[in-house]
């Protein structure tokens, strides 16, 4: 005969799978920490740089003979290819100059891609002959004022006081579909060059692109204010400072490109240009050489681009010749560049 317990209290009997129960939803509950931790760790770990440096040489101004830099023996320098997973060969290759401990400054640049990275390519011949003429000419006691890449490298080769000294990074220069990579970028960037600036510095280089795209009058006294004192001061753009200063300041500053081969038929090629123009609705463009077969052009979108500081310090198709500018005064040209002596701001 069975019997039933009536009065409530348990009998002591354990059903099947009520220890099963429990030990499952710790289970659960560890497998949900870990898949949060998991996701934790890559939400907050740093995402790797889309590209890479390698270095591939290192010696002094004798093993880099291509760079022209035989006056500066004393700096040691190096080769590193740009290298992307997935393609064979470097996007680009990067010459880098400096002095015993102090960071390394870009010297040179070679873009292997369709589009911009990094830095834009230039002659490092004219760098050594602009460098050459500066410490030959500019006082000890002038500052000199350019785009921050430039400045570290006249600063490096001149010995001469530059208002920018650090390695700005600004603008980045990615093709677009890097663009939500862009903050790995920076940080890799950061620790590559071994060199932060401070926030004044990035504050005053904001100001400085302000000016280029002001108008001459006002742009070159925004410069003055920046300096700070009537001291001897000269302003050194460069042709590629055009697409640099479009992406710093795009709503103010309108700037196209285009590269095109040397055939020989300089007629044939300015009628291009020509036309090129003319179906893009551009207002004017100058020229960089880039080598001895390839040229570039540079467009100005509108017309109040080409009214601003930078555009009337180059030799644009539509301006008044640089020699003409009174804001500022040319006292040197070579290849791409310009350089032009600030007025001191005190009346005479």
């Amino acid at each position: 005969m069975t019997s039933f317990n009536t009065s409530g209290r348990s009998t002591g009997v354990t059903r099947p799978g009520s220890k099963l129960l429990p030990s499952l939803g710790i289970l659960l509950v560890m497998g949900g920490l870990i898949l949060l931790g998991w996701f934790a760790y890559l939400w907050f770990s740093p995402v790797p740089a889309p590209y890479q440096y390698h270095l591939v040489a290192e010696g002094d101004v004798r093993q880099f003979s291509e760079l022209e830099l035989d006056s500066w023996p004393d700096l040691a320098l190096s080769k590193y290819e740009v290298q992307v997973a997935g393609i064979d060969k470097p996007v680009a290759l990067a010459y880098l100059a400096r002095r015993e401990n102090d960071s390394p400054v870009l010297i040179n640049w070679e873009n292997r891609l369709s589009e911009q990275l990094i830095s834009i390519d230039q002659k490092s011949s004219e760098l050594s002959v602009l460098a050459d003429a500066i410490a030959k000419h500019a006082s000890p006691e002038a500052i000199i004022l350019a785009w921050w890449d430039t400045s570290r490298q006249i600063k490096l080769l001149s010995e001469r006081d530059t208002f920018f000294t650090s390695h700005l990074g600004e603008p980045l220069i990615i093709p677009e579909s890097w663009r939500d990579q862009q903050e790995a970028i920076r940080a890799y960037e950061n620790k590559f060059w071994q060199d932060t600036a401070i926030q004044q510095e990035q504050d005053d280089f904001q100001r400085f692109s302000e000016a280029l795209v002001a108008t001459p009058e006002k742009g070159v006294a925004m410069l003055r204010e920046l300096i700070g004192s009537p001291r001897e001061a000269y302003l050194i753009v460069h042709v590629t400072d055009l697409y640099k200063l479009g992406l710093m300041q795009p709503d103010n500053f309108g700037i196209a490109y285009k590269s095109f081969p040397l055939t020989g038929n300089m007629h044939g090629l300015i009628n291009h240009m020509k036309v090129y123009l003319k179906e893009n609705n551009y207002e004017t463009y100058t020229l960089q050489s880039l080598s001895d077969n390839e040229i570039r052009a540079y467009f100005l979108s509108d017309k109040a681009s080409s009214q601003t500081l930078l555009a009337q310090m180059l030799p644009f198709t539509s301006n008044k010749p640089p020699l003409e500018l009174e804001a500022a005064q040319l006292i040197y040209q070579h290849g791409g560049y310009w350089v032009y002596q600030i007025p001191s701001g005190q009346k005479q």
